[in-house]
């Protein structure tokens, strides 16, 4: 699809963007890395609030066709050179940052298990890459993922480690089915991870109402995705995607992509109070993952579902569909 020539300019690009992005310098490269894509990006930061309008209008995090590509790679998740390289490379920015956090809040439990006594739920949990490791951290784990094979790779993977049999739960299943009112899943989570999820659901607000309603008041959400940016789109769809190879071609779509203005915004508005946002960088050379100040390309989200109002009772519908509706009529009307 590209040149060789095209090819070879991306890869310099990328090599020189792991020191400009960390320096904030970024911007003579953006401009002419992306000048290739200017009647694409033109057209999408026009129709960007249609987008996030049609995704709301949803009512349903699932989107098939993300089911069916992560369904033909369901196999390969535990392949640490494979298509999700990446993803455990990941780990050793996210567990800490999932660790840390919740030992700020809660302290710490047991000795070599800081995290026991708490329930934490994998939303998207694919072949279990965080599921596990949070896991041998003592917390009580449950993975959900839409795509049952994925579910049979963790199960499988799981069962030869007899630490994490009492520790890890796997079920093929949705947020929405999770949290529906009454459920086995409402208001029973001390939190909620969504690790390199959200740039692949339909619906964002739908997700975050379901968060809400799992989560304990006090309870904590954590995102890591990709920033909708010039650079991001550079980076994570055309060097990741069609020059490195990092992941799969047609993994990402750019239109899903989120902010982390927009993603706060949302957040805020249904009952969260972001703690924390911190910028990730991924290093294609040594295959590793270290934290920036820029939030340009990845980046990692804390926040905490806040305590309910007095009158909150009067306004807990059983349908979470009414409290989307809810949601979006007050941003609309604010």
């Amino acid at each position: 699809m590209y040149s060789k020539k095209f090819g070879r300019f991306i890869l310099g690009f990328c090599t020189r963007c792991l020191t400009s992005v960390v320096n904030d310098t970024t911007t003579s490269a953006r401009t002419s890395v992306c000048k290739h894509h200017t009647q694409f990006l033109e057209r999408r930061s026009q129709i960007g609030f249609a987008v996030v309008r049609f995704r709301a209008a949803s009512k349903t995090t699932v989107d098939p066709n993300e089911v069916k590509r992560f369904q033909l790679l369901a196999n390969k998740w535990w392949n640490e050179q494979g298509d999700f390289a990446a993803l455990h490379s990941m780990n050793d920015l996210r567990v800490p940052f999932i660790r840390d956090n919740l030992l700020n809040a809660h302290g710490g439990r047991q000795p070599g298990k800081p995290l026991a006594g708490l329930r934490i739920l994998d939303v998207g949990c694919g072949g279990g890459l965080l599921t596990e490791p949070l896991g041998r951290l003592g917390a009580d784990v449950l993975g959900i993922d839409p795509v049952a094979d994925s579910i049979g790779t963790e199960e499988v993977h799981a069962w030869h480690d007899p630490d994490l049999r009492g520790n890890v739960r796997y079920r093929a299943n949705t947020l929405e089915e999770l949290s529906e009112k009454g459920g086995q899943g409402a208001g029973q989570f001390d939190a909620v991870v969504a690790s390199e999820v959200v740039e692949h659901l339909a619906d964002l607000e739908t997700f975050t109402l379901c968060c809400n309603q799992v989560l304990k008041p006090g309870g904590s959400l954590f995102i890591t995705t990709i920033n909708k940016t010039q650079l991001s789109y550079a980076l994570a769809i055309v060097a990741a995607e069609e020059v490195l190879r990092i992941v799969p071609s047609g993994t990402h779509d750019w239109d899903k992509f989120v902010s982390p203005v927009e993603l706060e915004r949302l957040l805020e508005s249904n009952g969260f109070h972001v703690e924390s946002i911190r910028g990730m960088l991924y290093n294609p050379l040594s295959r590793a993952w270290s934290w920036t100040e820029s939030t340009s390309i990845n980046y990692a989200l804390h926040a905490v579902k806040l305590e309910k109002e007095p009158n909150s009772d009067e306004d807990d519908p059983e349908d979470p569909t009414v409290v989307v509706a809810q949601a979006k009529a007050r941003r609309w009307y604010n």
